[in-house]
């Protein structure tokens, strides 16, 4: 009994661990867009750099996860929980690499004048973050109502980010001076959408764990 007790507060420490981890990409995610906004290459240049506490997080989880099944043996519905553990902080660290891209884009841009960034990527950010904290919530609970939801959410990001891939293609014509300009605003969006991508991802690994069946909610 002691032992059964001592393994779920393990588990409740690593998924807390993990949950601090998504928070951490969140933010990642909220400064890069704001580093891009703002054309701040200082915030950039942090943004990546705190990229690398998100590496080691992830590593560190990753070995405490694989520490508790060499140790514990656990079965059936422990061990799947474990190993779900493991594709989800993947996808978190990823995400997180995904932050970093965008403030890369932006130091690529540097500090030119008259660069706008479309408001749409605003509200890409905004929607991934809604489905962060969603994703977050689905995994605390293992609600798969809650983890449901992503799809749809999902669905809006795919479709804004269409939308303003069709715009800057179409600007490639009219300004073919700015195509530095328009490519790593294309990237940007594109690693929003990525981003978004891995949270429907860790919704996929809480419908796994909670069913035991195979989920697709990027569609």
């Amino acid at each position: 009994m002691v032992i059964r007790e001592q393994f779920q507060k393990q588990m409740e420490e690593l998924n807390r661990d993990i949950i601090e981890l998504a928070h951490k990409t969140e933010n990642a995610l909220g400064r890069a867009l704001d580093a891009l906004y703002n054309q701040d290459i200082e915030l950039a240049q942090a943004v990546i750099k705190d990229d690398k506490k998100i590496d080691q997080d992830e590593m560190a989880i990753n070995n405490e996860t694989i520490l508790l099944i060499a140790k514990q043996q656990p079965v059936a519905t422990d061990l799947r929980r474990l190993i779900i553990a493991l594709r989800i902080v993947t996808d978190i660290e990823r995400m997180g690499d995904n932050a970093k891209n965008i403030a890369k884009s932006t130091i690529h841009l540097g500090d030119e004048c008259n660069i706008t960034v479309p408001p749409e990527l605003k509200t890409m950010r905004n929607i991934t973050l809604e489905m962060l904290q969603t994703a977050i919530r689905a995994f605390q609970y293992e609600d798969i109502s809650v983890a449901q939801k992503l799809a749809e959410l999902d669905d809006q990001v795919d479709k804004i980010y269409k939308h303003v891939v069709t715009t800057l293609l179409n600007e490639t014509a009219t300004k073919p001076d700015h195509i530095q300009y328009i490519m790593q605003i294309a990237f940007s969006a594109r690693y929003i959408e990525r981003f978004a991508d891995h949270i429907t991802n860790i919704g996929e690994s809480i419908l796994f764990l909670v069913k035991g069946e195979n989920y697709n909610l990027n569609y």
